[in-house]
């Protein structure tokens, strides 16, 4: 059996005194990455047995994972855990850190977890012990996704825990390994022209459908490619072709998102440009659609770049949520920092999150409209209207230089004010 493990993440053991969690933690991560309760009650009273320090050992042990996760670094929990009220610490941890949950249960008998029990010197408790242990598991079974796990993996017997196997893998976001230089471009929005005027305008050329850079660089999309401009189609195409061919790389719009859940056959809102990509993708062949489909299904929330110092999101991210997953962080990086109110407009209230920004990293996004993209607290906005007559703008990372090409007419208008720059 083998269990894929993301780079982040909670693991909680699950299982029976006895049941050998710590002996398959030291299997299968590093020393650095478990945090036992035995560990704990040892640090306080120099005896992991020692049951009277057990409430102040579980605060170090929160305390830790608290800290691990904050980090960046996958924690793994070794203790029974086989208690709703003990886990519930730990799912609200791994919530409040934006991280999968993920529970991994050694379904091991109490008769066996006994017999184990009675060959360490300090175990020499009942059976009734394990079983008490094993009967609240059993009850806990059947309600473990539910409780928040993300994944829920039972090993049954020895057997099955003695043959799995973990593989970790990268989180989509991470990028870090990748240092550009980049050319960060704005929200596209159909407006295909513009788009080759701007990739001309910094050195790229148009082949096949195909953009090809100068040497070296890279492009990022900062989301946001179709909706109520003249080719959306023609968009994705050149796009899709530059991602594959390793040419560029994509996060995630509000508009791309839509779109998914149109192409899925959702009952969608034909409203705020949608009505226009349809009928524009009405003229393309249905295994355009599917790839398009598969295509948007697959695009991060966010990048994480040039060893974590460079963050491209397209409504933009708070510090504390780079490089996380989870609800919390797509529903930033796709509409913002958002109060759930509606304006005069019809449209969702947002606060200036980046106002308010102290991180590292430089964030660049788009997703409102500005008149000329300025930094703020080492955040900029680069989509500067183009389909509302604006421009079309890109950021030259390492260089932090914009450039910008002006719209060849107004595609649509916004219900919110906005006034182009043609500076």
């Amino acid at each position: 059996m083998e269990i894929t493990l993301p780079e982040l993440a909670l693991v909680v053991l699950i299982g029976p005194s006895g049941a050998g969690k710590s002996t398959f933690a030291r299997k299968h991560f590093k020393p650095t990455e478990i945090l036992s309760s035995d560990f704990f009650r040892a640090m306080l009273a120099d005896e992991d047995t020692d049951q009277t320090v057990t409430l102040g050992a579980f605060e170090l042990l929160h305390l830790a994972a608290s800290k691990r996760l904050a980090g960046r670094r996958l924690t793994v929990i070794d203790a029974t855990n086989v208690r709703a009220e003990s886990r519930k610490p730990l799912h609200e941890l791994a919530m409040k850190h934006n991280v999968p949950a993920i529970a991994v249960v050694l379904n091991v008998t109490p008769e066996e977890c006994h017999t184990r029990n009675q060959t360490r010197g300090d175990r020499n408790f009942g059976p009734h012990i394990t079983k008490k242990h094993a009967d609240a598991l059993r009850n806990s079974l059947p309600h473990l996704e539910a409780e928040g796990f993300k994944h829920v993996h039972i090993l049954n017997g020895a057997e099955e825990i003695g043959a799995v196997t973990f593989v970790r893998y990268v989180l989509p976001m991470n990028r870090e390994g990748e240092a550009g230089p980049f050319d960060i471009i704005g929200d596209v929005h159909g407006c295909l022209c513009e788009l080759h005027t701007l990739l001309m305008e910094l050195g790229y050329r148009i082949e096949n459908e195909l953009a090809v850079p100068p040497p070296g660089r890279k492009l990022v999309f900062v989301g946001d490619l179709v909706d109520r401009g003249p080719d959306s189609p023609g968009v994705l195409r050149l796009v899709m072709n530059t991602i594959h061919a390793g040419h560029a790389m994509c996060v995630l719009g509000n508009h791309d998102d839509k779109f998914h859940r149109w192409l899925k056959g959702n009952d969608v809102k034909m409203a705020h440009g949608l009505a226009e990509t349809v009928q524009q993708m009405e003229s393309t062949p249905p295994e355009f659609r599917d790839t398009v489909r598969t295509f948007i299904s697959e695009l991060p929330t966010h990048l994480m770049l040039d060893g974590g110092k460079l963050v491209v999101a397209h409504a933009g991210l708070t510090e504390e949520l780079h490089g996380r997953t989870g609800a919390r962080v797509r529903s930033f990086a796709l509409f913002g920092d958002t109060t759930g109110d509606i304006d005069e407009f019809g449209l969702p209230v947002r606060l200036n999150w980046a106002a308010h920004y102290r991180g590292q990293a430089h964030v660049v996004y788009g997703h409102t409209p500005t008149g000329s993209a300025e930094w703020q607290n080492k955040t900029i906005c680069i989509d500067t209207g183009c389909v509302f007559g604006g421009k079309l703008t890109a950021l030259r990372y390492p260089e932090m230089e914009l450039v910008s090409v002006p719209a060849l007419r107004e595609y649509a208008t916004t219900r919110r004010q906005f006034k182009p720059n043609t500076d």
